[in-house]
């Protein structure tokens, strides 16, 4: 499953010497050496679009597939879709035969004539009987006591098998719930085969069509709506995905949210009536949106962990408990929700031509009584967000409400929400809390996939195996498919720590060619200017500076870093007496960092 991204149009850059910058040893290699490269928000309205599916030949089809339909965000490169899978539908079939029945009869009618017709061709082929027996002793005895997880692994499955039922990635690269079930693929193959499953998938694909068309609107008025709360902006260089998979044949009360590296997932059943599960839908998009900002300040939060205390006791999964980005993160979500949920009532309208006093006293009266109780019914949804053990609800309720009535968006104001919080008296609130007995889980699991590629060459060159980064980092070079600009980012940085400036600056400039990432951009140039304030050449390193703060999207601590070399030219710390600048030893844990990187006053 290959994340969507968007192209970026490549920035213009123009080749320079750089024979005098020998000297720029180990500090230059230090700065964002911990830095990972930072996603920013994908926004915008979805809108139909036509999506290849792979078509084998299938006796029995009623014609040619029609071209399942996806929709997509209008921001060039933004990954939000929404879509069906023939894998998915494979496999959800193979447990509807298998007796999986849940919330059968509340579902939208289309699972029952799709089993209906999968029953028929069973009954008609002794072929597609015997495969059916070996597919079912299979799931039976693959079975998990949690519904909902049983169910999560052949979702898992899915998302990492091609049309044609083999797995698009190796089995280390799977989320670890689905290599459980590996094996099933060519059971499920077999009995596709047995059956016309393909052409099923084919003649039900109106059907499937039709169900896309429906949610599209209210999928699309969320996002935006959502978007319009977070003033989110709209970004087209963003790698990350958030896809939602149509599936019929599922419960349509299951939650099958999960998070895969970059990528936002759920799947979703419609009910008998045509509704989905809209706030599920919303929450797994909140946490698309809200993530980044509350990583990307996760390496200052030490002062926060004392708030994991207090929550042992808390009803909440383990992961939150002992993971303070985490709680943060669904603690804002949950305050979130609080303070833009629907609460059934219908606002007064002010009535036109309003002429006696009498009308206006009236009409302030039913507002006020609207706005009270309208606060009243979000305090108490986030009072129980808390009780459930989301201690910081409150809190974030409070800074919302501010936020509100200022002009800036959740992205600029998330830093002072974190950095300004008086921890002593959250952990302290947090201490009074009688939390409630019933467990409270977030509807969105984080799988945690084994780094490969350029994301394992990048947690090689923090851990210092800088050899291990750079052939990971070349690997991906010679791939034509390959992000080749986070690849020379990081040859990049080795160049620097093996004190290589023009070889750096080689893979800078590659990079600025084809970076669609604002954190990589940002540095880069950041990089460059500080380069060119070693040789000396100072015009140059401006031009830097400026193009690091021109970046759309970058994060703080780029715009900083670039406004402090428009002030102060950038100057290596003082040399060690009595050592050598070629023996000076380097420190690629990065704990000089800071040290090394204040500039002259």
């Amino acid at each position: 499953m290959t994340p969507l991204s968007g192209a970026a149009a490549p920035l213009s850059r123009r080749p320079c010497g750089l024979s005098a910058l020998r000297s720029v040893l180990t500090a230059c290699a230090l700065l964002g050496l911990l830095r990972l490269p930072v996603s920013a928000q994908g926004e915008g309205q979805v809108r139909n679009q036509p999506q290849k599916q792979s078509q084998s030949s299938s006796s029995g089809s009623g014609g040619q597939d029609p071209a399942p339909r996806s929709t997509r965000t209008d921001a060039t490169g933004s990954s939000i879709t929404l879509e069906t899978s023939e894998p998915l539908f494979d496999l959800a079939v193979a447990l509807n035969i298998c007796g999986y029945d849940a919330d059968l009869a509340a579902s939208n009618p289309i699972r029952a004539v799709i089993r209906g017709q999968v029953a028929a061709a069973i009954a008609a082929s002794p072929e597609a009987a015997k495969s059916r027996d070996a597919l079912c002793t299979y799931v039976h005895q693959h079975t998990l006591s949690d519904g909902g997880l049983n169910v999560a692994q052949y979702v898992s499955l899915a998302l990492y098998t091609s049309p044609d039922l083999t797995p698009t990635a190796d089995e280390a690269e799977l989320p670890p719930d689905s290599t459980q079930i590996l094996s099933i693929l060519p059971l499920v193959h077999n009995f596709s085969d047995a059956t016309h499953l393909h052409a099923l998938w084919v003649d039900n694909r109106p059907a499937y069509n039709a169900i896309l068309d429906r949610m599209h609107d209210p999928l699309t008025k969320m996002i935006l709506n959502t978007n319009i709360y977070l003033r989110a902006p709209v970004s087209g260089y963003d790698d990350r995905r958030f896809l939602v998979l149509l599936e019929p044949m599922l419960a349509p009360t299951a939650v099958n949210a999960r998070i895969y590296g970059s990528n936002y997932i759920i799947a979703v059943s419609p009910s008998a009536t045509g509704s989905f599960h809209m706030e599920q839908i919303r929450h797994t998009y909140l946490h698309y949106e809200v993530e980044p900002m509350i990583y990307a300040r996760a390496a200052a939060m030490d002062r926060l962990l004392p708030l994991l205390k207090p929550v042992q006791e808390a009803p909440i999964d383990f992961v939150h408990k002992s993971d303070i980005v985490s709680l943060l993160t669904e603690c804002l979500i949950k305050a979130i929700e609080a303070r833009t949920m629907d609460i059934g009532l219908t606002p007064p309208v002010k009535p036109a031509g309003m002429r006696e006093r009498v009308d206006f006293e009236k009409y302030d009266a039913a507002k006020n009584l609207y706005e009270r109780q309208t606060e009243a019914a979000r305090r108490n949804a986030a009072d129980l967000s808390t009780r459930h053990g989301w201690v910081l609800t409150n809190y974030f309720y409070q800074q919302l409400i501010l936020e509100e009535h200022s002009n800036v968006s959740l992205k600029d104001n998330i830093g002072q929400m974190v950095y300004g919080m008086d921890v002593d008296r959250q952990v302290h609130e947090a201490k009074q809390v009688a939390f409630l007995p019933e467990e409270s889980h977030d509807v969105v699991r984080r799988v945690a996939l084994p780094p490969t590629g350029l994301r394992l060459a990048e947690m090689k060159l923090l851990q210092g195996d800088a050899p291990a980064a750079e052939d990971l980092a070349n690997k991906a070079l010679s791939d034509p498919a390959g992000d080749h600009a986070e690849a020379n980012y990081i040859l990049a940085r080795i160049a620097l720590l093996e004190r290589q400036p023009e070889e750096a600056v080689s893979h800078f400039e590659a990079t600025l060619s084809s970076a669609r990432n604002p954190n990589t951009l940002a540095w880069s140039h950041i990089y460059l200017g500080r380069l060119y304030d070693v040789q000396p050449d100072r015009r140059k390193a401006l031009h830097e500076y400026q193009a690091a703060l021109a970046v759309p999207g970058a994060p703080t601590d780029t715009r900083t870093a670039a406004t402090t070399g428009l002030k102060t030219p950038f100057a290596l710390p003082k040399q060690q007496q009595g050592v050598p600048e070629d023996d000076k030893p380097i420190d690629p844990s990065g704990k000089a960092e800071k040290d090394a990187y204040q500039p002259t006053r």
